[in-house]
């Protein structure tokens, strides 16, 4: 069906179009923001997800800052060159972990790749054989 798609707008003269298409489906279901927030939600506890996050980290040699609880989670800061790291962990329900990922280079720049990443790696940390059913949202500062 997507290649229908672009099938389709390629005939039509918005090859731009098909190309950002393209671009999206090869992304495996994870989307880039320009402010660098991304969000995930994995089917696990808190706590599996909390290990999965900093085992990531430490396999991408990202130092971990330290933790702090919050309302409805917990806050996980890391460092590397030049970025600072930040992962929210959100209960939303006993088995049901919702994850932000967010790096900051400097003061206004962001670094989506490297959130992207750090999700992703979290994701091969919960489950490297079969995956962690997941889903991707985008969030946009306008």
């Amino acid at each position: 069906m997507t290649a229908a798609l672009i099938v389709a707008l390629l005939n039509g003269g918005c090859a731009s179009l098909a190309v950002t298409a393209l671009g999206i489906g090869g992304t495996a279901g994870v989307t880039h923001a320009m402010n660098g927030v991304v969000y995930r939600t994995f089917t696990a506890p808190i706590g599996k997800v909390r290990l999965a996050s900093i085992q990531a980290l430490k396999r991408m040699g990202i130092g971990v800052g330290g933790s702090e609880k919050q309302k409805d989670g917990e806050l996980i800061r890391a460092t590397a060159p030049d970025r600072e790291i930040e992962i929210e962990l959100e209960v939303v329900s006993a088995n049901t972990t919702r994850m932000r990922s967010v790096a900051k280079k400097g003061s206004f720049l962001y670094d989506n790749a490297t959130a992207t990443e750090i999700v992703q790696q979290t994701e091969r940390s919960l489950n490297p054989v079969r995956g962690v059913s997941s889903q991707t949202t985008l969030v946009s500062k306008i």
